[in-house]
């Protein structure tokens, strides 16, 4: 048998081409939230799994795009940071969606790496062999990429060979994880999340993009089998307010009990969660604001 393996592996690529969803998939659990709408993802996110072989340790990044504002430079900051802490990069395209500006940005972000680079294309559900063939001799010419791994992170075909592969590449090494953990987020964290999640799947526009979740109040009775959650949506403006909050409460109740369900499979346990609103005028532009909140400047 020969010696375990360890070590960090960046998942990158543009905005919404299946980071969260290929992250998910290799866990064979639901870490990270995934929604249909671009820069879902805000923070790296660890992914801890582990193999006979070993303890892959995958960082699920927000997508690399030409930012406007200070909120959105953050979120490419975490990204292009994890390129010099990882032992592999993972570097995601999509089939049926030709290369734009955000792809060159993140492929010339390689140019100085002395570390390998995978390229996955996912969604090879979508077309057919003859496309999918086409698609990599177009893309093998702009990176001396060390593999080229179709996928289909949704289905899971192939998520087993992709493993295999990182396998090959990892350094030998401890695992640097507890063999039982999955993630490193804490609890405050991913409940934040699950609620984020839900008001970008039911609301529109700008509303998603100008939301933070704060989780005031995280209390866990396990004799009851209880978890008792608070937690502050902020939004920019009184308009967006009003639209989490819906005609008569609605629309928060259904982000409520949409998030409730998910936290209630998450933690095993029964979860009351109190949602409140408030307004915290321009936040995406806060610098201060954004400190507080971890997005780093």
């Amino acid at each position: 048998m020969g010696r375990s393996k360890s070590g960090f592996i960046g998942i990158v690529g543009r905005p919404n081409v299946g980071k969260s969803s290929l992250l998910n998939a290799i866990m064979g659990e639901k870490i990270a939230i995934t929604t249909h709408k671009p820069q879902t993802t805000r923070n790296r996110i660890k992914g801890i799994k582990n193999t006979a072989g070993g303890q892959f340790i995958f960082l699920d990044t927000p997508g690399i795009h030409r930012a406007r504002n200070p909120m959105n430079r953050a979120m490419v900051m975490a990204a292009v940071d994890t390129l010099s802490d990882v032992d592999i990069i993972l570097f995601l395209v999509e089939c049926g969606s030709p290369l734009n500006d955000d792809d060159r940005l993140t492929i010339g972000s390689f140019k100085e790496l002395t570390i390998p680079v995978m390229l996955i294309i996912n969604k090879i559900d979508l077309v057919t062999k003859e496309e999918l063939l086409g698609l990599i001799d177009r893309l093998r010419h702009l990176h001396d990429f060390e593999e080229v791994i179709p996928l289909s992170a949704l289905k899971g075909f192939n998520v087993d060979t992709l493993l295999n592969v990182i396998g090959r590449h990892l350094p030998e090494g401890p695992p640097f994880f507890p063999p039982d953990m999955i993630t490193d987020a804490t609890e405050r964290f991913l409940a934040a999340e699950m609620i984020r999640e839900k008001i970008t799947l039911l609301t529109h526009q700008e509303v998603p993009y100008a939301t933070v979740v704060i989780v005031d109040s995280f209390k866990d009775d396990e004799k009851k089998n209880l978890i008792g959650i608070q937690a502050t949506i902020h939004v920019e403006k009184h308009s967006q307010k009003g639209i989490i909050i819906g005609r008569g409460g609605t629309m928060l109740k259904r982000i409520g009990t949409q998030a409730r369900i998910d936290m209630e499979r998450f933690f095993n346990s029964r979860v009351f969660l109190e949602l409140f609103v408030r307004v915290s005028k321009d936040w995406t532009r806060d610098s201060r604001f954004l400190d507080e909140m971890g997005y780093r400047q």
